[in-house]
């Protein structure tokens, strides 16, 4: 049988706010973007990421899958995997624009990193 001490931690409202909190931040997305993501408001994003409303089942399900992550890690249950994503959020959003430039000015920007780079020795 469970404890219910720690599973009462792992799943209070407030717990599970700072986890999706944190998980958008990791991913570099705004709460907009997330919210365009679901199809729900920026400030119900707001609300979830407080801990003001609780979440059912189906967004907890939806929540995990636009942040590519459990609903296990969502919860608490289960510890979030460390999947390589960029921890400066400044330099993910640079790298998200950069996809969107065309494929040749890419090229240019990532030869000028690459210069960059090889002078620097890394």
């Amino acid at each position: 049988m469970p404890r219910r001490g720690r599973f009462r931690a792992a799943t209070d409202e407030k717990t599970i706010a700072k986890r999706l909190a944190a998980l958008r931040r990791q991913r570099g997305w705004t709460q907009t973007e997330l919210a365009e993501k679901l199809g729900i408001t920026q400030t119900l994003v707001s609300e979830y990421e407080r801990g003001n409303v609780r979440m059912h089942a189906a967004l907890v399900a939806a929540f995990a899958k636009a942040l590519r992550a459990s609903a296990d890690e969502l919860l608490g249950l289960e510890k979030p995997k460390d999947d390589g994503l960029l921890k400066d959020r400044r330099l993910l959003r640079r790298l998200q624009k950069i996809e969107h430039l065309p494929k040749r000015d890419q090229q240019a920007l990532f030869r000028t990193i690459d210069n960059f780079l090889k002078a620097a020795q890394l």
